[in-house]
């Protein structure tokens, strides 16, 4: 499960393929879920409701933002694995964001539910043979296959773990 070409994924993804330093896609799973939950634990309740200007996500929406985009992204790699056809629908992560209540929520029991997430992504990823790994589709009137999927998961947690780094700490 190498990395993919350009050409199996749309331009707007490269961003978070390029953040992910590993090759291989297991290895890649493997060393980010690792360091997942002691970055994640290193933030507390009050920090996490933390925003850094007026408009913004605090930190619980964006781990929300986080762990409904990885369910969104397997779904993707789920469907074209089992050949879906259609083109999957699109979604407006704001709108999820204002819909999902994250501040409502317990800091801890937001980062249980995305190593909860994050180990299904994995135990989904492993399943799929070599020829469902290079299958392709459409969401959102874009063509990517199966394994981008997985190189854009990774690369999209370590897009918004820069963010927090960089704006939040």
């Amino acid at each position: 499960m190498s990395k993919p070409s350009p050409t199996n994924y749309p331009g707007y993804f490269q961003r978070y393929i390029d953040l992910v330093p590993e090759s291989d896609l297991t290895c890649a799973f493997t060393n980010q879920t690792a360091e997942i939950a002691t970055f994640l634990q290193s933030i507390t309740e009050e920090k996490s409701m933390y925003t850094y200007a007026a408009g913004k996500w605090t930190i619980k929406e964006m781990l929300q933002h986080i762990i409904d985009t990885e369910r969104i992204f397997s779904y993707r790699a789920l469907c074209f694995a089992r050949g879906e056809q259609q083109n999957l629908p699109g979604f407006e992560e704001n709108d999820y964001a204002a819909n999902a209540y994250a501040n409502g929520r317990n800091w801890e029991d937001l980062i249980k539910e995305f190593l909860v997430v994050r180990q299904g992504t994995l135990f989904l990823f492993n399943s799929f043979t070599k020829e469902a790994l290079e299958r392709v589709g459409t969401a959102n009137n874009n063509v990517a296959n199966v394994t981008s999927f997985g190189f854009i998961t990774i690369g999209h947690f370590y897009h918004h773990r820069n963010v927090l780094q960089e704006r939040y700490f």
